[in-house]
Order: structure tokens, then sequence, then C-alpha cells
């Protein structure tokens, strides 16, 4: 999380900024420029040249306009103790960052952290019934205990209760925001925002002061599944925007669920119309951690009341077929644990090239004792 306001990040901000100058567009400029600076400095020709940029946005880009001055969002979002992940930092979060449209510069409270990659969603009507609630809440703690990130909207109803799932039961949660981070909505759930505070946080692409207007969360929608291994339906009418969620997620790849209802309730139409489309169905956390079992570490908790996993010096460590592990392999996994580790620190820590680490986790993935995640991390499977 960025909290010092280099040149780099008053670029991004600078564009950030940058009146009718959509994600897609920005997106198209960094690529054809290169770097955010290398866009601030271009010349209005060359900017116009992008294809599908808006002509406000290309007069802005021309005069350096900006919706307020860069100097005063970055102090009030300092102010908060707040800051930014941008696009291609080392804390971006890998799941997203292979989305069609990733968000360029994310607005956080808080650091992402290498667990969140272990991460489901968990959306559904905001016009949730009260067993809805209490279905989405047991499910989510559920999740958390085992530990999953759960990812929602902060919505009121079925996101809520699944922010206050993860809390309850000591978990991690992100809450992704259709609004900037200093607006208050829903206003119910403001002692909500505390606790999610305390368990997570909150991510935005909106910059401060954004009203929560309707377009706003379609928009954010791709952001809440594209951090996620796969997305929860709960309780959903059939013209949910829950079910855009759900068709992201598709589109990213990702694993979709729902929950079934009583037959001929309108909250049951969107997850029933996902289940007829192959979605798949979930009436316990077992069933979403079956689907998804290689990926999901162990609870904190769980994994320090564990002994340390063997280095293979007292007898050579087996794979769960019995197999016993060469010296490389053995020496790889004994610097694997419950949090992901990434391929590059596994070959510094080892003293072994790229080429030797990279074989001897492939074995290991093949007699089931390592899963790869997003983004070349790699975890071991207790």
């Amino acid at each position: 999380m960025r909290t010092e306001l280099d040149e780099n990040t008053r670029a991004w901000l600078q564009l950030k900024l940058t009146p009718a100058l959509g994600n897609v567009s920005l997106l198209r400029l960094l690529e054809r420029f290169g770097s955010p600076e290398a866009v601030c400095a271009a010349r209005g020709k060359d900017v116009a040249s992008v294809p599908g940029l808006r002509r406000e946005a290309q007069e802005a880009l021309a005069s350096k306009s900006t919706m307020r001055p860069v100097d005063d969002e970055w102090q009030a979002l300092r102010a908060h103790g707040w800051g930014l992940v941008c696009l291609g930092d080392a804390d971006y979060p890998n799941n997203l960052k292979n989305i069609a449209d990733p968000p360029a510069v994310l607005y956080t409270t808080g650091p992402l952290q290498p667990r969140d990659l272990v991460a489901v969603a968990v959306v559904g009507s905001r016009s949730a019934s009260p067993l809805g609630l209490v279905f989405t809440e047991r499910l989510c703690a559920d999740l958390a205990r085992r530990g999953v990130t759960v990812v929602s909207g902060f919505a009121l109803g079925i996101d809520s209760a699944a922010h206050r799932g993860a809390v309850k039961a000591g978990g991690r949660t992100l809450a992704v925001l259709g609004c900037g981070l200093d607006v208050i909505y829903p206003r119910p759930n403001a002692d909500l925002r505390a606790a999610v505070m305390a368990h997570g946080g909150f991510l935005s692409e909106f910059p401060l002061g954004t009203p929560p207007c309707a377009g706003h969360f379609p928009q954010r929608n791709r952001i809440i599944s594209g951090l996620s291994l796969g997305v929860v339906v709960v309780e959903a009418t059939a013209k949910s925007g829950s079910l855009i969620t759900a068709r992201y997620a598709l589109e990213q790849g990702r694993e979709v669920f729902a929950v079934p209802g009583a037959a001929g309730n309108m909250r049951s139409l969107g997850p029933h119309l996902l289940l007829r489309q192959g979605a798949v169905l979930v009436e316990c956390a077992d069933d979403i951690l079956e689907h998804l079992k290689p990926m999901i570490r162990p609870s904190v908790k769980a994994s320090a009341a564990e002994p340390p996993p063997s280095t293979g010096h007292d007898e050579p460590e087996k794979s769960p077929s019995g197999e016993n592990l060469s010296p490389l392999e053995t020496t790889v996994l004994g610097l694997l644990g419950s949090e992901p580790v990434h391929a590059d620190r596994l070959c510094r820590e080892s003293g072994l090239g790229a080429a030797a680490v990279t074989a001897a986790l492939m074995a290991l993935e093949i007699k089931g004792l390592v899963r790869q995640l997003p983004g070349k991390y790699f975890m071991r499977l207790l």
C-alpha cells in the first residue's frame, strides 16, 4: 500500500482524478505510453490517437485538469491513514490482476495480505429473509475459520451478513465499495464498518467523496469476483445485481456457487437460475471447500496448534501415496507452509536456481503435497 506521494504515485492520482477518464481508457493509455508519468507528459495529438477516449478526457489530459488538486486528494487520504495500491505494485492482488479490466488504482484502508489470495465472494439480496441472513452468517463464519478471506460489497442484507460472519469468527473480510472510501454508505452499516476495518478493510476504485450512484455498483462487482476464487450467491431475484457478479465470475474463470431456496420464492429465482446453468449447489461451507480445498489454508489458530512440518532430517518425507521425496523436493517442501510463498522467494531461501525449484515444485504438486496459486505463489497442502 502506497503511503508516500512520490512522482509515480502523483501521476497515478492525476490520471485517476482526470474528468471523464474511465478505467478502460486509462488502461489503454497505459498500454500505449507505458507508464502513468508518460501518459501525463504525452502531447495532446498523441493522446487523441488512442481509441475510445472521450473528448472531455482528451481536453482534460491536454490541460492537466483534475476534479480536484492531487495534493488535496492525497492529504485527505493520508489524514485517515489510508493509501493506494496501483496496477503493477508488488502488493496488487494477483487474483484481480488477471481479469480483463483490472482497476488501475485501488483506494484501500489497509494493506492486502498474501492470504487474501484464498478468497471467496458471498453476495445476495439486500432485502434478505431472516433465514437467509442466518445461513449466510454461519456459512461465512465457517469459511473464515478455515482460513478463507470473505469478500463482499458491504450492502445491506446478504453482504452485511457475510461480513458479520467473518468478523464473528475472527477471520478476515474485504468490502468493495461502489463509492469513495470516506462516504458512509449504507448508513445502517456504520457500526459494521469499524468491525470490517479491524478484520480486513475496504477497497474502492472511486476517488474520495464519490457518491454511491447506481451505475457504480455493477462496475464494482467485477472487483468482488476478481478478488475471489469463487462467488456464492444467496437469495437473489432474477434481476439482482448478484447475477452480474456471477456473470463476471464466469467471464473471469472463477467458480460460481448458489444456495437453493424455496420454490416460487422471488429470492430463489436468481440462485435457481444459476443452478440450472451449472453452478455448484451449496448447503454448507464444505460444499465450497470441496471444490476449492487444494487452495484453502487452515485457520491461523489451527496452524499454530499443529507441529511444524518435517524437514526430512529425521526420516524421508513421503507423499500421500507413500513415495519418498528427493533431497531437492524435501528442501523446497520444508520452505513451504500454510501461507502462500512466491517462487522467487523459494529460490532465494533455498539457494537453488529457478529451474531446480520449478522442477521440485512440479514434482511436489504431482505428488499432492503442493498447490500453485495465481501469480506464481505456492503453498503446502496440510
